[in-house]
């Protein structure tokens, strides 16, 4: 996949009405203090953050057929379901009923339905018991194929699938937003008003969001600031929302403002930056053709991995990593206090990891005009956002109600060593890429014991973590 398409959308953001103040008791983070920082007035490039490997493919490969043909693993639903120990919670009746997963995506996709249908067919999954598409903020305008409206297509695919996957029994609502370029207003703001529509009409318990912007990329830190509207709004106590957010394709760095090259220095994404968003890294799962693993997970990075980058349109090296790192904008959020010393005083990312790696990909379905009609093996943190989303469906239905901010929890779990938070200790974001000529190594972060920069807390356990979420919660 060539690195336009990696781009998504891009648009240009000019700041916008100052943040309302959130109904009830305000949370954690809400009132975070921010660095000064003084960057150049720029595009700000939002992009979804999907990677598609090889070609359309008539059938859904196997992993040994991606192995065999593509030089990477490629794993199906009852793979992954089985990676996270989803079995004891489906046995129990734990599938998402009753809950709704949100899927916020500019332009959506116009064969989504279609599209869900064929997936869930190939692989003997039950339709959800409602697939809704709304436009909030604005209709979108008519599907016409281009390099945008394909890569957030493709992104919406990807998350429909995804979380349908580990919660099938939950109701999925795509939000769709009207991204179109308009003197400099779009973008951000219209995802702004489409979530505060979701919280205000209370749609669904967890909101997934597959899309950022580099944090240097905006004018000013309260260009920024203005836009968290909907995260505060969702961890108050009234509305008590999840928020998730991709933590990037690109490991330590990120793109800068023209969307196509990338910073030479540590750079991290917003939203999932913010205290007030769970941010969503990456691993590379090793599994059998069962879903059993052969080795633990590591941090995804396949930055010298010839097979995913050639597959994936690049050649090595690539920065093709998990996105972790130290936010510019936000100071340190109390949760994060006791690792304050990987963090520093800046706000961590990210806070959990699920499966990203493109040797290790998911695969789709999608029928939109434009590409090639078939199955196209998916990477990137828009698979792992996806996949958590649908786990935190599970925990809402067990808790009987939406769990919030989640943030603390997941640190405090961590620190008592809970069971269902498996550490990750393998690997780096540590990229390297070639840029006007040069190489370039962008230092990141390494997997360490409990807390890192690369992998977060580590990844889930699903059957020991939803009860221990809910539990921990519940007596907090």
């Amino acid at each position: 996949m060539n690195r336009t398409r990696l781009c998504g959308t891009a648009v240009i953001l000019a700041a916008v009405a100052a943040v309302a103040s959130g109904a009830g008791t305000a949370p954690p983070g809400a009132q975070a203090a921010t660095r000064a920082f003084s960057i150049p007035p720029n595009a700000v490039v939002i992009r979804p953050e999907i990677v598609h490997v090889g070609s359309a493919l008539s059938g859904p490969p196997s992993t040994s057929a991606c192995e065999r043909t593509l030089g990477i693993a490629c794993y199906e639903p009852a793979q992954i379901q089985r990676a996270y120990d989803l079995g004891p919670l489906f046995k129990a009746g734990t599938d998402g009923k009753g809950q709704t997963i949100v899927i916020v995506d500019s332009f959506g996709s116009p064969t989504i339905g279609h599209d869900l249908t064929i997936f869930d067919r190939a692989f003997n999954l039950p339709a959800p018991p409602s697939l809704t598409v709304i436009q909030p903020a604005g209709a979108v305008p008519p599907y016409a194929a281009s390099n945008d409206r394909e890569g957030w297509a493709g992104e919406a695919t990807l998350d429909v699938e995804w979380a349908h996957t580990m919660a099938p029994g939950a109701r999925i609502l795509l939000v769709e937003t009207p991204t179109s370029e308009d003197e400099g207003t779009s973008g951000f703001p219209q995802i702004v008003t489409a979530e505060l529509y979701v919280l205000h009409h209370h749609l669904g318990g967890v909101i997934s969001q597959s899309f950022g912007a580099t944090e240097q990329t905006f004018p000013t830190a309260q260009a920024l600031l203005a836009l968290r509207t909907a995260y505060v709004e969702a961890a108050d106590s009234v509305d008590n929302v999840t928020v998730l957010a991709a933590s990037g394709d690109f490991g330590a760095t990120d793109f800068g403002p023209d969307g196509s090259t990338f910073y030479d220095f540590q750079a991290s994404s917003w939203p999932d930056t913010d205290p007030l968003v769970t941010a969503v890294g990456g691993t590379q799962l090793h599994l059998d053709v069962e879903g059993d693993r052969t080795s633990p997970d590591s941090v995804w990075n396949e930055t010298y991995n010839t097979g995913a980058n050639s597959t994936a349109g690049s050649s090595t090296p690539n920065p093709l990593a998990g996105g972790g790192g130290k936010s510019i904008i936000f100071e340190r959020p109390t949760y994060q206090n006791g690792v304050a010393s990987i963090v520093g005083q800046h706000r961590g990312v990210p806070d959990i990891s699920m499966s990203a790696a493109c040797d290790g990909a998911v695969d789709t379905y999608q029928s939109f005009a434009g590409e090639a009609e078939g199955w196209y093996p998916s990477c990137g943190t828009s698979v792992a956002t996806p996949l958590f989303a649908g786990v935190i469906a599970l925990a809402d239905q067990e808790a009987g109600h939406p769990l919030g901010l989640i943030n603390p929890a997941l640190y405090a779990l961590s620190a008592s060593r809970a069971a269902g938070i498996v550490d990750i200790t393998k690997g780096n974001n540590t990229v390297s890429f070639t840029q006007d000529g040069k190489l370039q190594t962008v230092k990141g972060f390494p997997a360490l014991r409990g807390y890192d920069l690369a992998s977060g807390v580590g990844t889930v356990d699903a059957a020991k973590f939803v009860p221990e979420l809910v539990k921990f919660l519940a007596t907090s």
